[in-house]
C-alpha cells in the first residue's frame, strides 16, 4: 500500500481532522504534516485535509474519554511545540491510547507517551517564562504593547493569565517569530496580525510609536532595578538561570540608558 502524507493547515483543529481521517480510513502507513513544513516523500501520496470542526470535536471528545486531564494538556502543549515530526508522535500516542481499554496517560513505558510528556514540560516552562518576562510599553494609542519570540507557540496558553492580570487595560502581545499576536480590547482577547515598518527594532522604544510617558516609566523601572540590585550580593549564574539572556532584549531593566 502506498504511504500517505496528510497535509493540514497548521491549526490544532486541522491536526485533529487529520487524525479523524486516519481512523476513518484505517490508515496504517501515514504521516501528518503541517502545510508550512510539508515535504513530499519519494514513495508517498499527498492528501490535503480540510479542517472540519465537527470531526475535530469528535476526536477531542474521544481523547478526553481516553486520557485524564493531564494527558489532554500534555497532548495540546506538545502540539504547540511545533517540533518537526511532533504530529506523527502524537498520532502514535493516540493510536496506542485508543487501542487500549484503560487510561494510558501515564504509561511511560511507551516511548511516545514519555517523549510527549517531556516536550509538554518544556512548553510549560516557556509558558511560565513568558508570563513572567513580558514587558509592556504604552503606545500613543494608549494600548500597552509587548513583543516576544518564544521557542514554542505559547500565545494560546498565556491569554487567560494576562486577561486576568490586566483586565482594565488594552494590550497587545505580539509573537515576532510567528507573526501574530493577541489583542485584548477590555472585553475579549482576539487573534490579530500587524504590518510593522521595515527594520523596526522591537528592543527599542521608538518615539514615533510610544508615548512620552512610556519613557518615564522605563526610566523609573531602570532606577528601581538599580536600587534593588546590590552589587555585593550579585550572583550572575543564579540570575541567568532564572532570567536567561535570550529574554533580556524584552526587559526594560536590561536596556541601556
Amino acid at each position: 500500500m502506498t504511504a500517505k502524507n496528510l497535509i493540514y493547515d497548521g491549526t490544532f483543529d486541522g491536526f485533529l481532522s487529520a487524525v479523524f481521517y486516519v481512523f476513518e480510513h484505517k490508515l496504517k502507513t501515514v504521516r501528518i504534516q503541517n502545510e508550512f513544513t510539508a515535504q513530499q516523500g519519494l514513495f508517498s501520496e499527498n492528501e490535503i485535509i480540510i479542517t472540519d470542526e465537527v470531526k475535530a470535536n469528535r476526536v477531542w471528545n474521544g481523547i478526553k474519554t481516553k486520557l485524564a486531564s493531564q494527558g489532554c494538556y500534555q497532548l495540546y502543549y506538545a502540539f504547540l511545540s511545533e517540533q518537526i515530526g511532533v504530529e506523527d508522535l502524537l498520532l502514535g500516542y493516540l493510536q496506542y491510547a485508543f487501542s487500549k481499554t484503560k487510561n494510558m496517560g501515564k504509561d511511560y513505558s511507551h516511548p511516545s507517551i514519555l517523549k510527549i510528556a517531556q516536550i509538554a514540560k518544556s512548553v510549560g516552562r516557556e509558558k511560565h517564562r513568558m508570563e513572567a518576562f513580558v514587558r509592556f510599553r504604552l503606545t500613543k494609542d494608549t494600548i500597552y504593547f509587548a513583543s516576544i519570540a518564544p521557542d514554542f507557540n505559547v500565545l494560546p496558553l498565556i491569554d487567560k493569565h494576562f486577561k486576568r492580570r490586566y483586565a482594565d487595560q488594552k494590550w497587545v502581545i505580539y509573537d515576532l517569530k510567528r507573526k501574530y499576536g493577541l489583542f485584548y480590547n477590555l472585553e475579549k482577547v482576539e487573534v490579530m496580525q500587524m504590518d510593522f515598518p521595515e527594520h523596526f527594532d522591537f528592543t527599542k522604544t521608538d518615539a514615533a510609536f510610544f508615548s512620552a510617558q512610556e519613557f518615564e516609566f522605563q526610566k523609573l523601572w531602570q532606577d528601581y532595578f538599580k536600587s534593588t540590585n546590590i552589587e555585593s550580593r550579585k550572583n550572575m549564574k543564579l540570575h541567568i538561570r532564572h532570567v536567561p539572556k535570550r529574554y533580556w532584549k524584552y526587559l526594560s531593566e536590561k536596556q541601556p540608558n
